[in-house]
C-alpha cells in the first residue's frame, strides 16, 4: 500500500481484498481480547472541519483498539488553510503524531496534507470522495454474500463523494453498479472514466441512468445518501424537488431482487432520500452493519498504515 489513503484510487483490487480480510481477522480477534497491541503508544490526529458521529467515534475507537490514542482537532482548533497553511499543519503534526485523519471540505486539503506530512494521511471524507465509507460498505456486502464479484448495487440520488468512491471500488473489485441520478447531478466524468477502465479489467458492469427503476431492477442492494451534503444548505429545498423521484421507498425496492437489502451511509433523513418504512424495515438491517463496519474497516486500515511507520 501507499503511505496515504487519499482516494480509492490509492488501492488495488488485491489491497482492497487484503484490507477486508484484515478487517474480519481483527473483528474476530477483538471478541476474545479487549485490545490489540498492534500499534502501541501511537497517536492519531483527527482534523475535522465537519461534524461527525460515525467517523469520529470509529476512528478514535480504532486507535484505542490498536493500543494507541487519538486527539480531536475541530475547526476552531486549527483553521486549516486560514489561520495556518495546510503544509505547515502537516509538517508540525508529523513531529507529534503517527497518522493524520482528516475530514474536510476540499479534496485539495487532503492531497496537500499527504504531500507535506511524513506520516500517513487518511481521507475521512472530502467533497470528492469518502473511501473509508466504501471500505465499510464492501465489508458489509462481503459478510452478507460471502463474495463481492457478481453482486449488483443500485445507487439512487446524487452523484456525490460517496458515489464517486463507490464507482471506483465497484470497478476495481468486480461489483456491478447502476447509478441513477437526475440530469446535471451525475458523478464526475473523470471518476466515471476511471471506474469504467477498472471495470474492463474486473468484468464489472457500470451503467449510468436517469431512471431509478431501471437502476434498481434485479439489484441485490439499493444504496442512497442525503440529497444535500454539508456545505449545500442553500440548495436543500431545490434539491428536495429535483430528487423526489429518486427516493428509496417501497415502490423502488419492489424493482430489486426478492430479499434485496438497503445501504445508506447515514445520517438519514426519513421522508426525503429514504422513506421511514424502508429505513425502519427488515431490509435495512445492513445499514447498521455498515455503520459498525466503519470501525472494523478503519481499524484494519490503520493497523496496516501504522505498521509501515515502525
Amino acid at each position: 500500500m501507499k503511505k496515504d489513503l487519499t482516494s480509492i484510487n490509492d488501492l488495488s483490487k488485491t489491497e482492497i481484498l487484503s484490507l477486508l480480510a484484515k478487517s474480519i481477522e481483527l473483528k474476530q480477534a477483538l471478541k476474545k481480547q479487549p485490545r490489540l497491541d498492534l500499534a502501541p503508544g501511537t497517536m492519531g490526529a483527527l482534523i475535522f472541519e465537519k461534524p461527525s458521529l460515525r467517523t469520529r467515534v470509529t476512528f478514535e475507537r480504532a486507535m484505542v483498539d490498536l493500543g494507541g490514542s487519538a486527539i480531536y482537532l475541530g475547526p476552531a482548533d486549527i483553521g486549516l488553510g486560514k489561520r495556518e497553511t495546510v503544509p505547515d499543519v502537516a509538517r508540525n503534526l508529523s513531529r507529534w503524531v503517527n497518522c493524520i485523519i482528516a475530514r474536510v471540505f476540499e479534496h485539495s486539503k487532503i492531497t496537500e496534507l499527504a504531500a507535506n506530512a511524513s506520516v500517513p494521511v487518511v481521507n475521512a471524507l472530502c467533497d470528492e470522495e469518502h473511501p473509508c465509507q466504501i471500505l465499510a460498505d464492501l465489508l458489509t456486502v462481503l459478510e452478507h454474500r460471502g463474495s463481492l464479484e457478481g453482486a449488483t448495487i443500485c445507487w439512487t440520488g446524487d452523484g456525490n463523494n460517496v458515489c464517486n468512491s463507490l464507482m471506483l471500488a465497484c470497478g476495481l473489485v468486480g461489483i456491478n453498479l447502476r447509478v441513477a441520478t437526475p440530469k446535471g447531478f451525475e458523478p464526475r466524468q473523470a471518476v466515471t472514466n476511471r471506474a469504467l477502465e477498472y471495470a474492463k479489467e474486473s468484468g464489472a458492469s457500470i451503467v449510468l441512468t436517469y431512471d431509478p427503476k431501471v437502476g434498481a431492477r434485479d439489484a441485490d442492494y439499493i444504496y442512497t445518501d442525503v440529497w444535500a451534503s454539508m456545505g449545500q444548505e442553500a440548495e436543500v429545498e431545490q434539491r428536495k424537488q429535483i430528487f423526489r423521484p429518486y427516493q428509496l421507498n417501497r415502490e423502488l425496492m419492489a424493482q430489486a431482487k426478492p430479499g434485496a437489502r438497503v445501504l445508506h451511509c447515514l445520517p438519514a433523513h426519513r421522508g426525503e432520500e429514504i422513506s421511514a418504512e424502508v429505513l425502519d424495515g427488515p431490509q435495512s438491517s445492513t445499514v447498521l452493519d455498515q455503520a459498525e463496519n466503519r470501525l472494523h474497516a478503519q481499524r484494519a486500515l490503520l493497523a496496516v498504515l501504522l505498521a509501515r511507520t515502525k
